[in-house]
């Protein structure tokens, strides 16, 4: 058993960054849940109005502003299918230091280019596994202070906060239903919703072509992935981790699997009914709430998170499925 952050050091982080990051939005879905058929109170922790579009900004200022000045004046780097390229950029940017980050050469050319904005310096490798080595490489040459996109108790101290504003934004709720990718979102979410909220069931969704977490529960201990296969690259960790994986297996409830005709029709439907146009990594715990989920979450309040945004639209149009073909 790992050491948990304490929900006092997760509030004490979020004192301190709080001009840094953004207390996103809890809202009621009414349209959902008139989709669900009115019985089931949907509510969206919005994190992908953070800043830079996901969660993952958090983590990555609660790792990097805790950097000695040593550490930060040899830079950091990052490996990252994207999202957490562009977090670990505007970590760097905010405290003055340099980025170094390894992203896939597919990554969506928006995430790229955001990137580049915040100053960081990128290259570019054909797959994930060959992008952790070129990062250890960096590493190790530069001397450089890795920032890794899940796991570590920084990352889980900066997740948590998105589960300490979820239990202060609402008072009462059943479930929180959290995408997975490598755990670090929903290990710090999990480990700090049990501490305020310990009778709340914690729901991990991973996408069928990146189901680590799966098979590591199975197995009691972490696995990895030989491919990963799914259009939810954000989740397409290749492997869990020691200290992910242990906060999830201490506090996440249950998993649960989604396909990705499950993620693009959950995409169609959250652009018709919210008008909100999303990536499929972000559309996972909907896609779950109306799939896999729906029987046993009837009739209860349920929250989603939602957990990035950054997508270009021709790439969100190529993607999401439309119910009645208005939209395409």
């Amino acid at each position: 058993m790992v050491s948990a952050p304490s929900i006092e050091a997760v509030a004490a982080l979020r004192d301190r960054l709080q001009s840094q990051i953004v207390r996103t939005p809890m809202v009621r879905c009414a349209a959902l849940e008139e989709h669900a058929g009115g019985d089931t109170r949907i509510l969206g922790k919005f994190e992908f109005l953070q800043h830079t579009g996901t969660f993952k900004a958090r983590g990555a200022l609660a790792v990097v502003t805790s950097l000695s000045n040593g550490q930060r004046s040899a830079g950091v780097t990052a490996v990252s299918a994207g999202n957490h390229a562009i977090a670990t950029a505007f970590a760097a940017h905010a405290v003055g230091t340099s980025a170094k980050i390894v992203m896939i050469s597919t990554a969506n050319p928006a995430r790229v280019e955001a990137c580049r904005r915040y100053g960081a310096e990128l290259v570019l490798v054909d797959d994930i596994h060959k992008a952790f080595d070129v990062a250890e490489h960096i590493q190790k040459d530069e001397g450089r202070f890795f920032v890794h996109p899940f796991e570590g108790q920084e990352i889980a101290t900066g997740t948590g906060t998105v589960g300490l504003e979820i239990c202060e934004q609402c008072d009462d709720f059943d479930a929180v239903v959290v995408p997975i990718g490598g755990g670090g979102l929903i290990g710090g979410v999990s480990n700090a919703i049990k501490q305020i909220r310990p009778g709340s069931e914690i729901i991990g969704v991973e996408p069928v072509g990146a189901d680590s977490m799966h098979r590591s529960f199975a197995a009691g201990e972490p696995r990895s992935i030989e491919k990963v296969g799914t259009i939810a690259d954000s989740l397409g960790a290749p492997f869990a981790m020691p200290y992910s994986y242990s906060l999830c297996k201490q506090n996440v409830d249950r998993l649960t699997l989604v396909d990705d005709s499950q993620l693009r029709s959950a995409m169609g439907l959250l652009f018709e009914k919210m008008k909100l146009a999303i990536e499929p990594a972000c559309a996972a715990s909907t896609a779950a709430l109306f799939g896999p989920l729906r029987d046993s979450l009837r009739g209860k309040t349920v929250v989603l998170v939602f957990c990035g945004s950054n997508i270009d639209w021709s790439t969100f149009a190529a993607q999401a499925v439309f119910e009645n073909d208005s939209v395409s």
